[in-house]
């Protein structure tokens, strides 16, 4: 749902299971993609390259990206609720200053980040007993994907923004088209080309590229009241204190799951190869039943806070009991 500065907010307005329907599927549907897209790599590289790639493009990689990725995913949720409550309320600097903000986060994160896990993959690698067969891959994998995971960031800020003002759909367009690139990608480049582990990572790194600039070409073209400027990209104190208090707690609970995963990894690991790649399978089939849960939880976000902004308390308190017996 796209929606403009002329158009009805049905966030704020409208039926309220039913516009929490309408948003709520194609982020649901927007992470069945996401898990299509994360398989792929698997897939593709445990077929036609065998059970050391399997592990290594899974395994202790696995734990690591999604350790990193998640605790950024809860930090910017921080963003998505300031910038719904400003949308909410109509608010055309602060919305705007939210977002440039929110997207310089995403870029000097994506920056920092990316240098650290280049220098620190070795070091992770080995305190996670990664077997001696598969550490050479999942080296190489996880320093591309680093290198590239600045777009990652830059993706996951964006598309919150657009869900903040109500538009699940782009969100879900944009995983669509680069899901099935990544699939060809993959096939290109492990399966025709014999690049391994290394054709996995360039896949992935260049199918996320494609997702971040999709998203940030929507921003920089946004007919409604917030829009991306390129030169106007900067850190406003005020809100990124604000995006960081509020999305903190979210991301360090996430870090709170991805450390216990690890701990699991890292048992798993002394038990060898085999035992990494069938758990790595596994692993890709459980994030499935997460992907329910965190899809009513964007959505109750994104109301809450529009109605938080527009100043329709008693709507958003009814908003959180229709979730909650909706889900």
């Amino acid at each position: 749902m796209r929606v403009t500065a002329m158009s009805k907010n049905q966030i704020t307005e409208g039926v309220i299971w039913k516009q929490l329907l309408f948003f709520f599927f194609p982020i649901l549907l927007g992470t069945l993609f996401q898990q299509l897209y994360n398989t792929a790599d698997t897939v593709v590289v445990g077929r036609f390259v065998g059970t050391q790639a399997l592990a290594a493009v899974g395994g202790s990689t696995g734990q690591i990206v999604n350790l990193v990725v998640n605790f950024f995913v809860g930090l910017a949720s921080g963003a998505t609720v300031i910038i719904a409550r400003y949308y909410g309320a109509r608010d055309r600097i602060k919305l705007n200053n939210a977002l440039h903000t929110a997207i310089a986060l995403s870029i000097v994160g994506g920056i920092v980040t990316g240098i650290a896990g280049i220098l620190l993959t070795p070091s992770l690698l080995k305190m996670m007993n990664t077997p001696a067969d598969v550490i050479e891959g999942s080296t190489m994998y996880l320093r591309i994907y680093f290198a590239g995971i600045i777009f990652v960031f830059v993706y996951n800020i964006g598309s919150g923004i657009l869900r903040a003002v109500g538009d699940s759909k782009r969100p879900l367009y944009f995983l669509i088209v680069c899901c099935f690139l990544n699939i060809f990608l993959d096939i290109l480049f492990v399966v025709y080309l014999k690049l391994g582990v290394k054709g996995a990572a360039f896949a992935t790194v260049i199918s996320q590229a494609v997702s971040a600039l999709l998203v940030i070409l929507s921003l920089t073209k946004s007919v409604d009241i917030y829009r991306l400027l390129p030169n106007k990209i900067r850190f406003y104190k005020s809100l990124l204190i604000a995006i960081i208090t509020i999305g903190l707690p979210a991301g360090l609970q996430s870090v709170m799951y991805g450390i216990s995963n690890i701990i699991i990894q890292t048992s798993l690991n002394s038990l060898g190869t085999e035992t990494v790649a069938a758990h790595t399978a596994f692993a890709k089939i459980d994030a499935i039943y997460w992907m329910i849960s965190g899809a009513f939880s964007v959505s109750i976000i994104t109301f809450i806070g529009q109605n938080y902004g527009a100043r329709k308390f008693d709507r958003m308190k009814k908003s959180i009991k229709v979730c909650l017996l909706m889900e």
